[in-house]
């Protein structure tokens, strides 16, 4: 990807030290690919070494600062506070997080154990408080930064399918509105974002049959495709100074399904 011209550039996001999690493939990918265009210092956290590796090299000559990635599992919260405190170390306070990581494994009501659903909420929800309270020292002592956690629309649908992940995309929600005025005074914004179906290459792999298509272009207002860079380019707005008076909110893109 090349940086399209027909879209915004954000001067205020160049040399700016970005957080990305589950950065190796899909939504995750497709922004670190739109922050490192900006110009940002990015770095992101995933277990998929090869993806992001390969990630990685596509931005080697293309960009003044290449992504950096740390391998770490999210699940596991002192390693991620050792994580974080690396990246400050390494390339400045983190000013950006995009709290992005998540799996949205299909799951039924009656199959969920209680360990299955602690688990879902580790994977889905827990590192995003955790990772707000990593970073946020840092970015007070900066003057400041913005977060933005990703939900999802599966929660307004509603979804059925996977109980536990719409849940965590619910809470997300909650969480955001409580950080943004915990952090509000150290002018820290927080916000979400809140895909609707989104043609990434695990939804092809896994989901994405034409039936499938075919609910999905009817209930939404645009027929076509949400692609991962849909995604991307309302997170970079939110990260950049042009939204500097936004907080506490919630935006869903999804092409007019709800």
């Amino acid at each position: 990807m090349t940086l399209n011209q027909r879209f915004a550039r954000y001067p205020s996001l160049e040399n700016v030290p970005v957080l990305i999690t589950g950065g190796a493939s899909g939504i995750g990918a497709s922004m670190v690919e739109h922050f490192a265009l900006q110009g940002a210092k990015v770095a992101f956290i995933d277990l998929a070494e090869d993806a992001a590796r390969e990630l990685i090299r596509e931005f080697t000559d293309r960009c003044p600062h290449p992504p950096r990635f740390w391998s770490c599992d999210l699940k596991d919260v002192a390693t991620l506070r050792k994580v974080v405190h690396e990246i400050a170390n390494e390339m400045g306070a983190v000013r950006v997080l995009v709290n992005n990581a998540a799996n949205d494994d299909r799951h039924k009501l009656e199959e969920i154990t209680p360990e299955y659903w602690d688990d879902r909420m580790a994977v889905n929800l827990r590192h995003q408080f955790f990772l707000i309270q990593s970073v946020s020292p840092g970015m007070i002592e900066a003057g400041g930064g913005s977060i933005i956690n990703m939900s999802s629309i599966a929660w307004m649908i509603p979804s059925t399918g996977l109980p536990a992940y719409v849940t965590a995309k619910a809470a997300i929600v909650g969480l955001t509105r409580t950080m943004a005025h915990e952090l509000g005074s150290s002018n820290i914004r927080v916000n979400c974002v809140l895909p609707g179906a989104v043609l990434t290459e695990r939804q092809r792999r896994l989901w994405w049959t034409p039936e499938y298509e075919k609910e999905i272009m009817g209930h939404q207002a645009l027929k076509r495709n949400l692609l991962p860079e849909d995604v991307a380019r309302l997170v970079l707005f939110l990260a950049s100074d042009d939204s500097s008076a936004i907080t506490n909110q919630s935006y869903v893109v999804d092409a007019g399904w709800v």
